[in-house]
């Protein structure tokens, strides 16, 4: 019995390949064993004809222990030695019982080879069902069985039996096992090794300061979420020439710093031209309600504004009755007294338009959510000189360009209603003076 290794002591005879009579050839695979670690082919170490094999399939044989001799050419059995001289196998394992699933009466007539009754018993074969090949079921015999068992396309993993029986105790599947043995066979070793725990993920606590969700936070955050999970929200993005609105703003500003009254602010004079705008086009004055649609009398706009408790959008109401100086005076009023947290009750309700504007902030382009239960919101941003085609003959000039963005309900506004109240905004914006003299 060859030596594999240091620590080998012993190995089991797994299967003859040859029997005795056998003309064999040097190198020429002759029987297979298995070790505690492998499953391995044992080589002729001389040509010859194969005599007297001294242990069978499935006995266990210390290491250096003859089990087999090969006559040289001209030797006979005559000049081997004695059967006294013949060393005896290790005791062998406790004889494997017969697995349940094999008829007690038929086990008994059954002819098979150890290591076939241990794979058997291992793989759960029922031996009455499986084909001999020869005068007794072989381990060959069994293995063509349990292929003939796997699904049609199955790939057929290499692996000892003590391997299979760890897979199968584990419940790891054979094939992700990446096998150490010769040729990529499959050890227990193998398997043991994938079975071991993975070691959990060590969570280092992360440092935050949590700040509870209470009062107008969580009213928004519900508001907002509602908003966004109920209205199907369309955007649609126009840019608007504002060299008329400055001018206008200008001479406001003028008049205002004559008397005395806060310089008119371009959220001031936007409103002025939505509120025009918006009676023009009613369904952007609206509410959905389920199974109608409010389209609102009042044109009351809402202006989100950062206070320090959060956002705010304190509506400025009838818009569309007021002129730009009164708006402006009226949304410095509210906008103060939302940043000192002093609005009542009334001045947050009743919006039916709301105007969100991050320009001053360099903000280019935003969409805002819908303040529910209103049917749009505007979102404005920052102006920015831009290059443009001013007239016929593609003349450039620099102007100062706002980018305005609709955000709109579209259970209530179409594409096109949309598209009309921009047009005509932008109308507005860009020529002013018809609405506001």
């Amino acid at each position: 019995m060859p030596k594999f290794d240091m620590d080998q002591e012993k190995a089991t005879i797994i299967t003859w390949s040859k029997k005795e009579g056998d003309f064999i050839k040097f190198d020429e695979t002759v029987l297979t064993v298995e070790t505690e670690k492998v499953a391995i082919d044992v080589p002729a170490p001389a040509t010859g004809t194969l005599a007297r094999i001294l242990f069978k399939d499935g006995d266990v044989v210390p290491v250096t222990k003859v089990i087999a001799y090969i006559l040289k050419e001209g030797e006979t059995l005559a000049d081997l030695p004695s059967m006294a001289d013949v060393p005896s196998p290790l005791p062998k394992p406790a004889a494997a019982p017969v697995p349940q699933t094999v008829n007690a009466a038929s086990a008994a007539s059954i002819l098979a080879t150890p290591v076939a009754l241990r794979m058997a018993k291992e793989e759960g074969v029922d031996l009455s069902k499986v084909s001999a090949t020869g005068e007794r079921i072989t381990r060959e015999d069994v293995e063509r069985f349990l292929a003939s068992k796997k699904p049609v396309g199955r790939v057929t993993v290499a692996a000892t039996p003590a391997a299979r029986r760890v897979a199968r105790e584990s419940g790891i599947a054979l094939e992700t096992v990446a096998g150490s043995g010769p040729r990529g066979r499959v050890q227990s070793a193998d398997v043991s090794e994938m079975a071991k725990p993975i070691p959990a993920p060590v969570i280092h606590e992360r440092e935050a300061e949590v700040i509870p969700l209470t009062g107008i936070r969580r009213t928004i955050a519900e508001r907002m979420q509602q908003s966004f999970q109920e209205s199907p929200h369309i955007a649609l993005t126009v840019d608007v020439d504002m060299t008329e609105a400055e001018n206008v703003r200008k001479r406001f500003n003028a008049q205002a710093e004559k008397l005395g009254q806060p310089r008119v602010t371009l959220t001031a004079l936007i409103i002025k031209v939505v509120a025009w705008t918006l009676v023009r086009n009613p369904y952007l004055n609206a509410s959905f309600n389920g199974d109608s649609i409010s389209l609102w009398k009042d044109v009351n706009i809402g202006v989100a504004t950062a206070a320090p408790q959060g956002l705010i959008v304190p509506v400025l109401k009838s818009g569309d009755k007021l002129g730009v100086s009164e708006i402006n005076l009226r949304l410095t009023e509210l906008t103060d007294r939302a940043r000192d947290n002093k609005l009542k009750l009334e001045d947050v309700h009743g919006g039916t338009f709301t105007i969100s504007n991050l320009g001053m902030f360099g903000i280019r382009q935003f969409r805002a959510v819908i303040n529910p239960p209103e049917s749009a919101i505007l979102a404005v941003g920052s102006i920015v000189r831009t290059p443009m085609v001013v007239d016929e003959n593609d003349r450039i000039e620099v102007r100062p360009v706002l980018s305005l963005t609709l955000s709109a309900d579209h259970r209530v506004i179409d594409g096109i209603v949309a598209a009309r109240f921009l047009s005509d905004l932008v109308t507005g914006l860009e020529s002013p003076s018809m609405l506001l003299y």
